[in-house]
């Protein structure tokens, strides 16, 4: 089966270079650019990758850059690896991902191991490694480095571009009702470089997540697939009503009202059980901006506000 190897980036320097070197034994690459400033396109195109320079004049959005690659792709092109710029693909993953695929013709979508090049840096890279780490076999979705098959995912229009976030579940969910199979490979795929070393950073990142969150339940929450209306539940439950709660409790009954805060430490306590202390911790805290983020999308649909990127590097 013909393979091509999609890239999408801005101003990703070194790592972008890193992430095409590592792809020199696919046919056809495209990068497809948003905007750099830093060289990338000259970079890609001095090691014979087809550069795709995205129209910045339209709001940016990783889906959108994903399908400006999807249609430049060669004719006859059967399966397209999809990579974000700051990942470097794993010796091997490609051969092992189309056998899979071979072998599984009702699987459209198959992606690995994804983890952080640097999970010591920070501990909001370790949490992302950890994340990372979903469980092996057939899934609901992937994220954004994946092997596909090209008609299908043509079939069902590609990438929704106008989601600033959650793209992939959303387009992984359309497969799904279409009758296709998401698989993860028990295998090595990519090496990911988060660089998340601020609070600041691992916050935004926990916004734009809510945001995905709200909108995705939005779009797809009836049943039977409920996409993402528990996770938007415990957002909003946790980051917005608990606090709401006790302030309104502390302001009629004083401050014994502030007991009732005991219930986010009592939470992560519980959490701990299971996850660890830290996770637990920045499971509890990461509520706070996911509600953030989710608030933020319904106050811009209330608003006919534009949507805008949450982003975090």
């Amino acid at each position: 089966m013909s393979i091509a190897a999609i890239v999408i980036g801005r101003n990703e320097g070194a790592r972008l270079i890193a992430c095409l070197d590592a792809l020199q034994g696919v046919a056809h690459v495209i990068y497809v650019d948003s905007g750099s400033t830093d060289g990338s396109v000259a970079a890609a195109q001095a090691r014979g990758t087809q550069v795709v320079s995205l129209d910045m004049s339209r709001p940016f959005t990783a889906a959108r850059a994903r399908n400006s690659g999807l249609a430049a792709l060669p004719e006859g092109t059967e399966l397209v690896q999809f990579l974000d710029g700051d990942c470097v693909m794993q010796d091997g993953w490609i051969s092992t991902a189309q056998k899979f695929l071979s072998k599984h013709t009702d699987v459209a979508v198959v992606c690995g191991r994804r983890r952080e090049m640097h999970p010591e840096a920070s501990v909001y890279n370790s949490l992302i490694d950890t994340e990372w780490n979903t469980p092996v076999g057939q899934a609901k979705a992937c994220g954004g480095d994946a092997l596909m098959r090209v008609k299908p995912l043509r079939a069902i229009g590609g990438y929704r571009e106008d989601l600033i976030a959650g793209e992939e579940p959303e387009l992984c969910l359309r497969l799904r009702q279409a009758g296709w199979q998401i698989w993860r490979l028990d295998e090595e795929m990519t090496a990911h470089d988060a660089q998340i070393t601020k609070l600041g950073q691992w916050w935004n990142r926990s916004k734009r997540a809510g945001h995905a969150f709200a909108e995705g339940a939005r779009l797809h929450g009836a049943a039977p697939e409920r996409h993402w209306v528990k996770e938007t539940r415990r957002a909003l439950l946790w980051g917005a009503v608990g606090p709401v709660a006790i302030a309104v409790l502390t302001a009629a009954v004083g401050p014994l009202g502030l007991l009732a805060a005991l219930a986010y430490p009592a939470q992560v306590l519980r959490l701990s059980r299971r996850d660890g202390l830290v996770p637990a911790f920045f499971s509890v805290l990461g509520k706070f901006a996911e509600a953030q983020g989710a608030l933020g999308y319904y106050w811009r649909r209330l608003t006919s506000g534009q949507k805008r990127l949450i982003e975090y590097k």
